[in-house]
């Protein structure tokens, strides 16, 4: 604790450029990122079907693949550029202190005095952030399902079904977004210089509580569930799950169709109680033991403990991060830098 505290002192420096060294890392993380990427589309202008699968694609599917990546590719290439262009311009034009102050005076005008509060504040700053980013985002939304998906025939979903999942999502992120925001801002007030161990608990619960719920709340939302029909699949299945002893408690179909032509399959739930989901988009261009194939692939994952490796880990970096907002949470030189002189939000 000590050491965070010196840490944070020693990097409290007036005047150190914080703004012009976070603009130089998010550039050279693009540039990083746009390098990969166009590495990857010189692979997918290759015509040449790969030796290793000479055997399992054919040139017709091959070329059709290599072209679905390369317009994903351009669009990620466009996308990138815009959201770049974004971020920076919102560092630059000092974006964050002018909504801060623009929310601040939208609670001062017309909510009740109760709501006056720092919670209230930074709340209304991230609800309002986020619906200016959804909605600049909408073109490219709007552009990735129905056209460039609509192009190669896996859109399935309408203009309505679209709205009304962007509606059901800004829904969602109110009814969780508010107790969580709340509780982790009042931990932060109230369990001082050590805040970042119980917020660290605090957002494992929350992990564990999410899991819990997504499968049982959150899915139904926007899916229909149903149980497996009895058969050869659903036997297949049953019996590789008990080979790995696998805790299966559900078998269920997605209707995956009604939003894409893609299919998927995966597995959900607590430790000793699993659900698998099948896309019936998966069931219906696949056999029986084409399905097993890719479903024993997910339980493979189960079996070798990644998602309990991948847990533990994400927990390590969780607290990292935590510790690491500790030490400059109370950094005047970096508030000053992006234009909060009177104010430190928390949120921020």
């Amino acid at each position: 604790m000590d050491v965070l505290k010196r840490l944070g002192r020693w990097l409290d420096r007036p005047l150190f450029p914080w703004k012009k060294l976070i603009i130089g890392f998010s550039l050279g993380h693009y540039f990083f990122e746009s390098y990969l990427s166009f590495r990857q589309y010189r692979v997918l202008q290759r015509t040449k079907v790969p030796k290793t699968l000479e055997n399992e694609v054919d040139q017709t599917t091959f070329d059709k693949s290599q072209d679905y990546g390369r317009a994903k590719a351009k669009f990620g290439f466009v996308s990138g550029l815009f959201n770049q262009i974004q971020s920076l311009s919102i560092i630059h034009y000092d974006v964050y202190p002018k909504l801060w102050a623009l929310t601040g005076l939208w609670l001062a005008r017309y909510a009740p005095a109760r709501f006056s509060g720092e919670i209230s504040h930074s709340l209304l700053f991230i609800f309002a952030y986020s619906f200016a980013e959804t909605l600049i985002g909408l073109p490219f939304s709007y552009y990735h399902h129905f056209v460039l998906e609509e192009k190669y025939g896996f859109n399935k979903q309408t203009v309505k079904l679209w709205l009304t999942d962007l509606l059901k999502s800004q829904v969602l992120t109110l009814a969780f977004g508010i107790p969580i925001g709340s509780a982790f801002l009042a931990i932060i007030q109230r369990t001082g210089d050590s805040f970042f161990y119980y917020l660290w608990l605090f957002m494992l619960g929350v992990q564990l509580f999410g899991i819990t719920i997504y499968p049982i709340l959150i899915v139904p939302l926007f899916n229909k569930l149903t149980p497996l029909s009895p058969g050869p699949l659903k036997d297949g299945v049953e019996a590789l799950a008990t080979r790995l002893n696998f805790p299966l408690a559900e078998l269920q179909v997605i209707d995956g169709s009604k939003r894409s032509a893609h299919s998927n399959a995966y597995f959900t739930g607590l430790p000793w109680k699993k659900k698998i989901v099948i896309y019936d988009t998966l069931i219906e261009k696949s056999t029986d033991k084409e399905v097993e194939a890719i479903l024993a692939h997910e339980l493979g994952h189960w079996s070798m403990g990644h998602t309990t490796r991948l847990l533990v880990i994400s927990q390590f970096h969780i607290f990292y991060m935590f510790a690491l907002f500790s030490v400059f949470i109370n950094n005047k030189s970096l508030y000053d830098s992006f234009g909060f002189t009177k104010e430190r939000p928390i949120m921020i």
